[in-house]
């Protein structure tokens, strides 16, 4: 049996296993987005939940090889399929396919369907018949039917709109993750009053800015035992989409490009070997007391490393060098994390030149702040404005950690890592410039330092924020992530005072046991913020994070420090430092509804002017409250924290509408902005 048929073959038998499963929750159709631009034409993509093989998804498609990629990290994993997609006539926006059914050994999911109501099943949601009597005809081996795919044009400030149909467990938040869209974005491309349930099986608009996914494998599945012929044996089938492909042609051309490759390749190593042994008996040449120059290059295609003990010296890229004095410099790695870092993304290597007079040679003045392992200038590189922290090379380690992580990890709620730099005793690592620095400044006796007080509202927003961040570290990447040092100082605000998480020189690969995400080593971090398992045992799990959050969601609160002095004002040594989570715990013990708000007066932040809504301030103490609980199982996780801090945020919202006209709550900041 040929490879084509097989394929679609195997493809109907899992779309009719599927759709018997699936029939309660899937709508029929789903209405295609409306048009009003009858001549307009746009690049849309179709997200198709299958791993399908590349050439099965072309013919189904109607699409070449290089319009498929795919999101081989998502499980299940899906293949993004890039069409034109048009206003017909019926004034939605649709793509048009063609799909060539399969032979009669793949039953149809009932013995009463049609031939598009077999073809559409194959798309799982992604495709309608067109109007007319030709959708009625009964299945035949062989035929050729015409469909409609669902696609959608952006009329928003977005590039394109990616169709996916909805899947069980699916929500906005999970999609935003995943996507890397705003939930406001999905929202606004839907019609969506709000985070409204994800319903299985209907389709979705995604709003996005680049293209989705990965090149797609050319891989092919498993060959399926051929049947026995039999007198019932139906014929080939043909039509455009069992046209001959050149294999023979292909290969030899495929060999001859590879055997091109290898001897180039060849030449290059034998190239940078003989530039390296010339370079190495200059160096001997050279005076001891010869300062070293910097050396360092915007990394684009690949890097190159030698040396041998523990640690590896690499150099970056095949582009031009700047020089001083003619001598090569490199960043000492420790071996094994080479590939992990390097290999991944490839972020600017930045000259310390560059470093050095962005900073104004480190200026007091550009001085941001201190942090656990180095300090952070304000600098401009490239006509960009950024952070840059200045480490020594004592915290090499935390430097490898950090880009490692920074160069996995992409969220609107994560600080962004542009690139590096280094010197012979320095390290220094190129951040994204968070214009109001960090939402420690702007809690704890803001007015002195030059701060203004933030209003409920954005401190609502910034924890809803922060727990983003969280949430995606903790379960949306590949790997899952432990921060292990959030606290208020870690996190950003930026112009619109959103915030950002920071400092990942902690982090931890949290690895999988039977009972939850943990990894044993020492404890690290802030005292205040630190859970007692992890101080007890050194057991760092999501919880801790999570433990963390609770108390900068204390911070929000109260507006002290997660260290901080109790006692009467003035009272001296009779004054005692205490935790935070567990003052607030105090306050809290006898607080079971919102109208006990009123005797918490004195643990909430007088910044804040009485405005804030006392429902919402009670929901947010007692998310607080439980995050910070002593058994780590009884936590939440950051998906359920998000939710909640969700809902506070619209509610919070609806109390502000209600205060019309009132400057102080709608501008955002307290006292006189």
């Amino acid at each position: 049996m040929p490879p084509r048929r097989r394929h679609l073959l195997l493809l109907l038998a899992l779309a009719s296993c599927s759709s018997s499963g699936a029939a309660s929750t899937r709508n029929a159709t789903s209405p295609p987005l409306a048009c009003s631009e009858p001549s307009r034409v746009c690049t849309a993509f179709l997200a198709f939940p299958a791993a399908a093989n590349a050439s099965v998804l072309g013919s189904m498609f109607d699409a070449s090889p290089g319009d498929l990629t795919a999101d081989a990290a998502a499980s299940p994993g899906y293949a993004f399929v890039r069409k034109n997609c048009s206003c017909l006539a019926s004034r939605t926006y649709l793509a048009n396919t063609t799909y060539t059914l399969p032979s009669a050994a793949a039953p149809p999911p009932n013995a009463t369907a049609t031939a598009a109501q077999v073809a559409v099943a194959a798309y799982a949601g992604l495709a309608v018949p067109p109007p007319g009597g030709a959708a009625a005809r009964p299945p035949r081996a062989g035929a050729v039917v015409a469909l409609h795919l669902i696609c959608g044009c952006s009329s928003g400030p977005w590039n394109y709109l990616l169709s996916y149909v909805g899947a069980q467990g699916d929500t906005v938040e999970s999609l935003s993750s995943r996507f890397g869209a705003s939930m406001d974005a999905i929202e606004a491309a839907n019609g969506m009053a709000g985070p409204d349930p994800v319903t299985t099986g209907k389709v979705y608009y995604i709003p996005l800015n680049s293209v989705p996914g990965q090149p797609y494998a050319m891989t092919s599945p498993a060959p399926i035992p051929a049947a026995a012929p039999t007198q019932n044996t139906l014929p080939e089938i043909s039509g455009h989409h069992s046209a001959k492909f050149p294999y023979g042609w292909v290969i030899g051309s495929m060999g001859v490009a590879l055997a091109l490759i290898a001897i180039a390749l060849l030449a290059i190593l034998m190239c940078k070997s003989f530039q390296y042994n010339h370079q190495a008996s200059n160096n001997q040449r050279k005076s001891p007391d010869q300062p070293m120059s910097h050396n360092f290059q915007l990394l684009k295609s690949g890097s190159f490393c030698y040396g041998s003990g523990r640690y590896l010296c690499c150099q970056f890229g095949n582009v031009k060098q700047s020089r001083k004095g003619g001598e090569d410099h490199c960043i000492n790695v420790p071996k094994g994390m080479v590939v992990d870092v390097f290999d991944r993304e490839k972020p600017i290597v930045f000259t310390y030149e560059e470093i050095l007079a962005s900073t104004d040679l480190f200026s007091d003045a550009n001085l941001l702040g201190h942090g656990t392992y180095g300090t952070v200038y304000y600098g401009v590189l490239r006509d960009q404005e950024v952070a840059i922290k200045r480490m020594t090379t004592t915290n090499t380690k935390e430097f490898i950690v950090e880009l490692k992580v920074l160069c996995k990890v992409h969220h609107a709620s994560l600080v962004e890592l542009i690139g590096y730099a280094a010197s012979k005793d320095e390290l220094f690592l190129v951040y994204e410039y968070s214009q109001k620095g960090s939402l420690k400044n702007h809690l704890h006796d803001p007015q002195s330092k030059g701060h203004t007080s933030l209003s409920w509202i954005y401190r609502v927003q910034i924890a809803l924020d922060a727990a983003r961040g969280l949430e995606y570290i903790h379960e949306h990447t590949k790997d899952h992530y432990v921060h292990r040092d959030i606290k208020s100082s870690n996190i950003l605000l930026d112009s619109s005072f959103r915030a950002k998480i920071s400092d990942f020189g902690l982090a931890k690969l949290a690895v999988r046991s039977n009972d939850a995400e943990a990894s044993v080593t020492k404890v690290v971090g802030t005292f205040g913020y630190l859970a007692p398992e992890y101080l007890r045992d050194g057991l760092a799990t999501a919880k801790c994070d999570v433990y963390a959050f609770g108390v900068v969601l204390f911070e929000l609160i109260s507006g002290k420090e997660a260290i901080t002095k109790t006692g009467a004002i003035g009272a001296g040594s009779n004054s005692e430092r205490r935790s935070l989570a567990s003052v607030m715990l105090t306050a809290l013990r006898n607080c079971h509804n919102q109208t006990c708000v009123e005797s918490l007066k004195e643990c909430i932040d007088p910044n804040l002017m009485d405005l804030y809504p006392n429902d919402c301030m009670y929901q947010m103490a007692i998310l607080a409250k439980h995050c910070v609980d002593e058994d780590p199982v009884l936590r939440p996780d950051m998906k359920q924290a998000v939710i909640t801090l969700s809902q506070i945020l619209l509610s919070s919202l609806e109390w502000e509408a209600t205060l019309g006209g009132n400057d102080q709550v709608f501008s955002g900041l307290v006292a006189g902005r």
